[in-house]
């Protein structure tokens, strides 16, 4: 592994030096060794590059909280080795790194395979919920429920030292890490851009994936313009790892007939390759769905070559608060009161919350601290959990409570624990 300004990723090579290189890009608490019965018959064609993601298999703990932020390590790693253009297949995480490459770095990419992928994973408070569990308590609850997650009831009944392996995969994983990880994951959401992938796709989910399922890889194929659907029978999340000969038979037979040529540098146009006689997989739908709907801006006055806070705004009420809280506040919002929920996200949230001089935590700090002195309750519960989610931990919270009591008065101190009591039980306990 080099070391470069840019934290460089953990990986390693296998397979002929001089073939094509195909890139695997790992799961959210995996490590390369996913990959590892797939590795034998790829490098036969194939020099097949995997990587760890930071804090994940031993590799150095640096976090990314952002898929644009992996998918530029991963671009300055392959760039320090002198890689310039590869196929990739990558599984969840590791999808949406594939998808990025395809949207931001097309020129990088000859083809491309996304495993048990979606354009949005879940929703955001859904990771960021699960990012609060494993700051209070660590990444046990999580281990112990990955199997569950990633393999059919079966499969983990009949493999136990594969169950057990994927426990202590996420166990060893760096808490930190993988807490960016999830608000990376909360974060990426390409629905309205997909239509944008230019580059042939495999798009490949186990029949019984609860997490990633046919439904999302659907969504895939009908928004990419040249997508197959694959769905692999008798597999959950983890497909390569449950079903290894099916997912190789169709790697193998997806990069084999789906290489695209580079671009031609004088041109920058890309020659298109010879119609194969027929499909290998199942072709997409001729017809694409529309896969998400732009709303229009919001309307409201915009200062003179300055953009409107509102769209900030919008971005960190979510953010803070959770979807499922704004997207309630604002259903709740009619012609009397839809002004001040709009003042509300411009100004408290694009504007002030917006401002580079404090960071998340810190506003979080002061926010509980105003609420109690002021009395207002009805707002703490929401601002507790928006606390859990920029960072503090139970035991922070407790003593801005303590601080408040000193300086806002035992009885609203008292009050406010009470609230944001339920709301720590509520966010910290692991969902079994």
């Amino acid at each position: 592994m080099s070391e470069t300004n840019t934290p460089a990723l953990q990986y390693r090579f296998d397979g002929p030096e001089d073939a094509p290189v195909l890139i695997l890009g790992p799961s959210l608490g995996t490590t390369w060794h996913m990959w590892d019965r797939q590795v034998p018959e790829l490098t036969q064609q194939w020099r097949v590059f995997r990587f760890d993601l930071p804090g994940h298999g031993g590799a150095p703990a640096y976090p990314a909280g952002s898929v644009a932020d992996l998918t530029a390590r991963l671009l300055a790693t392959l760039e320090g080795l002198g890689v310039q253009r590869f196929g990739y297949a990558g599984c969840a995480l590791g999808g949406a790194v594939g998808i990025e490459l395809a949207l931001r770095h097309p020129e990088r990419l000859a083809s491309l395979a996304l495993i048990a992928a979606s354009p949005r994973f879940g929703t955001a408070d859904e990771f960021r919920q699960r990012g609060v569990v494993v700051r209070t308590n660590g990444l046990d609850p999580i281990a112990r429920s990955a199997p569950d997650r990633w393999f059919t009831g079966g499969f983990a009944a009949a493999q136990p030292a594969i169950t057990e392996w994927a426990v202590q995969m996420v166990r060893t994983t760096d808490p930190g890490c993988y807490i960016a990880a999830c608000e990376a994951l909360a974060s990426f959401d390409v629905r309205a851009e997909i239509g944008s992938v230019g580059v042939p796709t495999l798009v490949l989910v186990g029949s019984e994936d609860q997490v990633t399922g046919p439904a999302e890889a659907r969504t895939l194929v009908a928004g990419i313009p040249d997508a197959r659907l694959a769905v692999v029978p008798g597999a959950s999340h983890l497909v390569p790892v449950e079903q290894p000969a099916a997912v190789t038979d169709l790697l193998v037979r997806h990069f084999s007939t789906a290489w695209q040529p580079a671009f031609e540098t004088a041109t920058g146009q890309t020659a298109l390759p010879a119609t194969a006689a027929g499909p290998v997989l199942a072709a997409a739908p001729p017809q694409p769905v529309p896969v998400a709907e732009i709303a229009p801006p919001v309307a409201g006055p915009q200062a003179q070559g300055r953009p409107d806070p509102y769209d900030a705004g919008i971005k960190v009420r979510r953010e803070v608060l959770g979807d499922a809280h704004v997207d309630g506040v604002l259903a709740q919002a009619d012609a009397f009161s839809g002004d001040f929920q709009e003042f509300v996200t411009r100004y408290a949230w694009g504007e002030v919350w917006d401002r580079p001089g404090l960071d998340r935590r810190t506003r979080s700090c002061v926010t509980l601290t105003a609420l109690v002195a002021g009395g207002h309750l009805e707002d703490l519960a929401s601002h507790t959990r928006a606390a859990l989610r920029n960072g503090l931990t139970p035991d922070e919270i407790k003593e801005v409570l303590l601080q408040a009591a000193v300086y806002c008065g035992v009885p609203a101190a008292n009050r406010a624990f009470r609230v944001a009591q339920q709301v720590v039980r509520e966010e910290t306990t692991p969902q079994e």
